[in-house]
């Protein structure tokens, strides 16, 4: 059997977008940063990089944009970010511990002054009666504030990842309007 590539990049090409009211809140979050002179980065699990996808959508975010991490195994978690091994077999991936270490690796290694960070449970599998399919755990770091807040999503996969990215965005735009 053999898989074929195509070159050319318009062959099943599906553009990815982003819908306009999302668009409109990465828009909002860039200019009260540009207007701060701060920078954003992030690192993600459950959403693979989708809160950099809807950052990076929006004409100019190279000037507040500064980087992020998909580290979807504990691995990448503790050799990228530090998050302690002691963590993630006391609490789990997926736990309010894991995203306050993992903003802590973010502002460490990027410097900027807006973090988010992003650990869940986006399905079908893998979910508990504890921490059901759904369960996302954010990490948010603004100036000198913090915040870690645990949501549980509803729908299928795709569903609760989208609905992981509008949440951290939404809520970065929040606090930086609150601090």
């Amino acid at each position: 059997m053999s898989t074929t590539f195509s070159t050319d990049s318009t062959a099943n090409a599906t553009p990815l977008t982003l819908d306009s009211a999302l668009s409109a809140q990465v828009q909002v979050l860039g200019d009260a940063l540009r207007e701060k002179g701060w920078t954003v980065s992030s690192a993600e699990s459950c959403t693979g990089g989708g809160v950099a996808f809807a950052f990076t959508s929006v004409a100019g975010s190279s000037d507040w944009f500064n980087q992020s991490w998909v580290t979807y195994s504990n691995d990448a978690k503790q050799s990228i970010l530090g998050v302690t091994e002691q963590t993630l077999k006391e609490y789990g991936a997926v736990s309010k511990q894991t995203v306050i270490e993992m903003a802590d690796g973010v502002r460490r290694n990027s410097g900027a002054q807006l973090v988010v960070t992003v650990s869940g449970i986006a399905g079908p599998g893998g979910g508990s009666k504890e921490k059901p399919v759904g369960t996302v755990w954010f990490g948010f770091l603004c100036g000198e504030h913090e915040a870690q807040i645990k949501q549980v999503f509803s729908g299928n996969r795709d569903e609760v990842r989208q609905h992981a990215i509008s949440f951290a965005i939404t809520h970065l735009v929040k606090m930086l309007s609150e601090n």
